[in-house]
């Protein structure tokens, strides 16, 4: 027989489908007659089914791989994700002032922030936390964060491990205050720098501030650094465009199969500058409303963007809340640059074989107008004005920070140096030599496609007629990865000296080397410094 929950939980479900269902009449009768095949089975299932099943973890497991299916943007929350992801978009929260994460079921601090609780405790980018309170995290297969979150002041007792030594602290939790801006400075006398990591409820507040500061301290040019940051607020984006902006221009447009989620933002505030001279940074990881910002001030000739394309990620969500404190972020339509352009690079309506979104070709993007006439394309993502090849990752850097290598490395180099110091070719030998003894694996797809057909050899018992050519297959392969590795040197050690720097002197002593020795900022204040340049840019 049914439980409660079983009972009750299903119907309101179904319910739930079919009112939406009301809204796109054309499919009322598919989706009620889906749902009701579905809430069958689901019953069937768990009434028939020879072991005792966990109805709520069968349906969260349902609504998860069907969403995952649409998009990776479309997600259900429980009632426990509800609760884990409870930080909002304010930027504050109360907790330990530190990024920490999973890793092959370790418990690592990855950055510690300047004098918070993590930093006051002692701890150090590259500590396992091994106990927290009374709970041995190896036997704790939750989300271990939620044990370091409670009011203020709450103490908890840590356990962790640092250099093969156990060693134990107290953190007392406080309110943690992530900011939008967390670094603005002076390039020179007349260049100002502004780093921008996030668009929470802050960001144009922040951004507001730091620019008006720079132009009391004299900056007659802006650098505004987009990269890495990830999106957040569409509002905000839409604020920090109308800092450089007049009111009414119109930043970004969302269009949709549905009406109401089709709209077209404008500014709407006074600005701080329409002509201080602007360079905007990019990567790879700006995406969303930094997309937002960079292709709406690219397409009034606003700004020069500078750096590499950014990520694609032209899909708008919108929180809803469902029924028992459940909840879904569901994709509702496209953002759109005033010029047109759809930021979004990934199809995910067209899967190749392999199940992966199919992306744009560059044969296939569409070219669109500035206002000022110049041509832009589409094809996901922001093109730059300027686009430098070196802020492009490697495919061998891409390798080993998916693999966190470098920042294994790094964590050991501490151990052995009490204070920073530039590191050089001897530095990078000991970090091959790291690698071949971590026995290091780059696993590209030509490795994988060795293992395979060594292991479909066993299983036809062909092996040990192909061992020797497999085994000279595979060691060509491992030294061209090393003639990769070898090439990519400098990349490399840059990506290591800034894990370091981070150690030894947190985020902003990172972005205080950036300022004198970045290659994107001295790109960028070269071409503001050169007025004709950057206004040809602008206006070609």
């Amino acid at each position: 027989m049914l439980s409660f929950k079983k009972r009750y939980i299903l119907p309101a479900l179904a319910s739930g489908f079919l009112f939406v269902g009301v809204s796109f009449k054309d499919d009322f009768f598919e989706i009620a007659k889906q749902i009701e095949i579905f809430t069958t089975l689901f019953k069937t299932v768990n009434m028939n089914y020879v072991d005792q099943t966990n109805p709520a973890d069968l349906m969260d497991k349902a609504i998860k791989n069907m969403l995952a299916d649409l998009d990776p943007y479309t997600v259900y929350f429980n009632e426990a994700d509800v609760a884990r992801f409870k930080i909002n978009n304010t930027g504050e929260y109360t907790g330990i002032g530190a990024v920490i994460n999973r890793k092959e079921g370790k418990l690592i601090i990855r950055e510690v922030y300047k004098d918070y609780p993590a930093d006051k405790a002692g701890l150090k980018a590259g500590d396992e936390i091994i106990q927290i309170g009374d709970v041995l995290l190896k036997d704790f297969k939750e989300d271990a964060s939620q044990l370091l979150k409670g009011s203020r002041n709450t103490k908890i007792a840590i356990q962790y491990q640092r250099n093969n030594e156990k060693k134990q602290t107290q953190i007392v939790l406080d309110e943690v205050d992530i900011k939008a801006v967390p670094f603005f400075g002076k390039v020179d006398d007349k260049t100002g720098y502004i780093v921008l990591s996030q668009f929470n409820a802050k960001a144009s507040t922040e951004t507001k501030e730091a620019l008006e500061k720079l132009k009391e301290q004299g900056a007659t040019q802006i650098i505004l650094d987009l990269r890495g940051n990830p999106g957040g607020l569409l509002g905000e984006a839409v604020n920090i465009c109308n800092l450089f902006v007049p009111a009414n221009e119109i930043i970004v447009t969302t269009k949709s199969k549905i009406q109401k989620h089709n709209n077209v933002y404008k500014t709407n505030k006074s600005p701080v500058d329409t002509k201080i001279p602007l360079a905007i940074i990019v990567d790879g990881k700006s995406a969303s409303a930094s997309e937002i910002v960079a292709g709406a001030l690219q397409d009034l000739d606003r700004a020069v963007i500078i750096g590499t394309r950014s990520f694609g990620k032209g899909l708008v969500q919108r929180p809803l809340e469902l029924t028992y404190g459940t909840q879904l972020k569901v994709t509702i339509s496209r953002y759109y640059t005033p010029s047109g352009r759809c930021i979004q690079a990934l199809d995910y309506s067209k899967k190749d074989a392999n199940g992966k979104a199919i992306k744009t070709e560059a044969k296939d993007y569409t070219a669109f107008k500035t206002r000022a006439g110049r041509t832009v394309y589409d094809g996901g993502g922001i093109q730059p004005d300027i686009e430098l090849q070196q802020s492009k990752k490697s495919a061998v850097l891409e390798a080993l920070s998916k693999n966190d290598v470098v920042f294994d490395f790094a964590t050991q180099w501490v151990y052995k140096n009490p204070s920073f110091k530039e590191v050089n070719d001897t530095d990078f030998n000991q970090f091959k030599a790291y690698l071949k003894a971590k026995n290091f694996s780059f696993d590209t797809k030509t490795e994988q496609l060795l293992k395979e057909t060594l292991e479909q050899a066993k299983k036809e018992n062909l092996d040990a007629t192909i061992q020797t050519q497999y085994n000279q297959l595979m060691d060509a392969v491992k030294k061209a990865e090393e003639t990769e590795l070898n090439k990519n040197k400098t990349e490399i050690l840059n990506e290591l000296r800034d894990e370091l720097i981070i150690r030894y002197q947190y985020k902003e002593g990172l972005y205080q080397y950036y300022l004198k020795n970045d290659n994107e900022i001295k790109k960028a204040t070269q071409l503001l410094s050169n007025p004709s340049e950057y206004n040809k840019i602008l206006k070609k």
